[in-house]
């Protein structure tokens, strides 16, 4: 029997772990990049040093507008499988706090494993290749012909997995999305995802700097929570960062990009339930009454938030601390468990980690990757309407996604 062959657009994460997989079924793979170089992006994850998965793998780790989607896929990938895949390439992981990174913490040692990978499988990859047009034809030999500034390819099948349009300088500069449309796809309106979040009040320019551990609740405008995350904010002079503002980023777009008015509420003291952070104010009001009001918080929270509560209130810090009146110490907790502010937008797809949005997963099967609508048309990685959360999710989705478009696309008969 000849080989299949098998076309990959996009040299990402997921596009070579489809062709290492589509090769070792036997497929004849060619693999196509339009950068100069493969898998550009992924010497930037983990701050350089590759959080390729983690141990904690739960259906909400990975949204999606299908929210079914990503966890059936992922059951035919699973992180073991993952994990043998690497040892495969040669790469050994360690484990922090359940974040698994390759044991040399080098985002490069992983993409030289998978460049390894494909010249071991013999996989012809093609760089500086621009796609110009994808033609399906049931009736010629080969079902597709890929037109590219390299030449034209064909193949029996093809796998779309050119990325998002997150962090476009390292390749994911949304092309994909226009190849998938014009194949008949439908795409979910990409929006940045892992991403800051920007707010309207002129105070966070004194603010600018601020780190503090908190608890982040999105609301939208009928008071409904949308999302919730707690550890390390930090308040650059626009608005809001730091890993729990990446992990409600791409629920406040979707809202705002809706026409929804969006709400951010900090607890910036998420060491105990608020009523009892409301105790302590009284006590401390108590204890400290002969304290200048500027320095009641003083060893507590941050000077920069501490002075901003104060001119909230409208309390001069001149004042002593027994001074203050039941209602100026309510206010002091409103603000301190309860800071809310306004969310006008996210920072752009350059600052973005990711996309939420894509290919509409209701017209690809979450089994083997295929296209609903095109036979022998598959998908694999960011392209399609699936992102994770901070924490080597949306690599895992990479790998899962990659080996189960890959493993089909070599498998299927051909005409």
């Amino acid at each position: 029997m000849s080989q299949n062959k098998v076309i990959i657009v996009g040299a990402g994460a997921a596009g070579m772990t489809a062709a290492i997989f589509a090769a070792r079924e036997g497929a004849q793979v060619v693999l196509l990049e339009h950068k100069d170089r493969v898998g550009k992006k992924i010497l930037s994850t983990g701050n350089g040093r590759c959080n390729l998965s983690n141990r904690l793998q739960e259906p909400f780790c990975y949204r999606s507008g299908q929210p079914d989607f990503p966890w059936k896929a992922l059951g035919a990938f699973t992180l073991p499988m993952t994990l043998e895949y690497f040892e495969d390439l040669g790469v050994l992981t360690r484990e922090r706090d359940g974040y698994l990174y390759p044991y040399s913490g080098q985002a490069s040692a992983v993409l030289d494993a998978l460049r390894l990978g494909l010249a071991r499988e013999s996989v012809q990859v093609v760089t500086e290749c621009e796609v110009f047009s994808i033609t399906p034809r049931e009736d010629a030999k080969h079902r597709f012909e890929v037109k590219t500034s390299q030449g034209s390819f064909s193949s029996e099948t093809l796998i779309l997995a050119c990325g998002s349009k997150a962090a476009p300088g390292t390749g994911s500069d949304g092309s994909g999305y226009k190849l998938a449309k014009r194949l008949g796809h439908h795409i979910i309106k990409p929006l940045p995802a892992l991403v800051q979040l920007r707010c309207p009040e002129k105070f966070f320019k004194q603010l600018a700097g601020v780190r503090c551990d908190a608890v982040l609740r999105i609301k939208n405008s009928q008071g409904r929570v949308l999302a919730a995350d707690k550890g390390e904010v930090q308040l650059p002079d626009y608005g809001i960062s730091g890993i729990p503002v990446f992990q409600v980023s791409r629920f406040a777009a979707r809202a705002l990009d809706e026409g929804r008015d969006v709400r951010a509420i900090l607890n910036f003291y998420p060491e105990c339930p608020e009523t009892e952070t409301r105790r302590i104010l009284k006590e401390r009001s108590e204890r400290l009454k002969e304290r200048q009001v500027e320095d009641f918080f003083s060893g507590w929270i941050h000077k920069k938030l501490a002075a901003l509560f104060l001119k909230q209130a409208g309390i001069w810090p001149d004042r002593t601390v027994g001074s203050l009146t039941e209602a100026q110490i309510q206010t002091l907790g409103d603000l301190l468990c309860r800071f809310e502010v306004s969310v006008n937008g996210t920072n752009s797809f350059e600052q973005a980690q990711i996309c939420c949005g894509g290919v509409d997963v209701r017209e690809v099967d979450a089994q083997t990757m295929e296209s609903k609508k095109v036979k022998g048309l598959y998908f694999a990685g960011e392209i399609l309407d699936v992102d994770g959360a901070c924490g080597g999710y949306n690599l895992q989705w990479a790998w899962s996604s990659g080996a189960v478009a890959g493993k089909n696309a070599a498998k299927e008969e051909k005409n």
